[in-house]
């Protein structure tokens, strides 16, 4: 996905929710901190998003240009609608928030997760293609390993998957001989 294609996103999950503000949530805010985001970054043809003010809408931006839609047919991406709940995030993460609003959103403003909280509920989520997006954000210099075990530090996880995320942030901000395989 493409920052010109978030904003086509954010621009009609806008239109169809009647809110002026969209949360995007999902691997692709990171478009909004990093509109040239590096392409290993940017393989997924989905944001996930939830209307701000008005979030059980969200349905209503799935139905109409979620995965399967004419609106996916037409484009080749779409929106996913989620809750806040869909992603674990670090206390503070709205005060964060990144806005996205020039004239490709309409007069809708994206918020796009800091990349820092973005990449604490990839860490969380765990699968393999979140491990590598982390990866790619440490490698490219986007997220800074204090930053990202302050905000796990405050994040609501057990104590023994801190631990062992702690661990995996530090694998990723090794040097790449030193690494271990995850």
């Amino acid at each position: 996905m493409t920052r010109s294609e978030l904003e086509h996103i954010i621009r009609a999950a806008g239109s169809i929710a009647d809110d002026t503000e969209i949360v995007v949530i999902g691997s692709q805010s990171v478009l909004g901190q990093f509109p040239d985001a590096p392409a290993a970054l940017l393989r997924s043809m989905e944001a996930d998003v939830f209307p701000h003010q008005y979030p059980e809408r969200s349905d209503l931006v799935d139905g109409a240009i979620g995965e399967g839609s004419q609106f996916h047919e037409a484009f080749g991406y779409y929106a996913q609608g989620v809750d806040e709940g869909t992603a674990t995030l670090p206390p503070g993460w709205r005060e964060r928030l990144i806005p996205v609003r020039n004239v490709n959103t309409s007069g809708v403003t994206g918020l796009c997760l800091d990349v820092h909280d973005l990449a604490i509920s990839k860490y969380v989520a765990g699968r393999q293609k979140d491990r590598e997006f982390t990866r790619v954000l440490a490698q490219h210099g986007m997220t800074q390993q204090q930053t990202l075990l302050a905000r796990l530090k405050q994040t609501t996880v057990s104590a023994a998957l801190r631990n062992t995320l702690g661990a995996v942030i530090a694998g990723d901000f090794a040097p790449a001989g030193s690494r271990h395989r995850r």
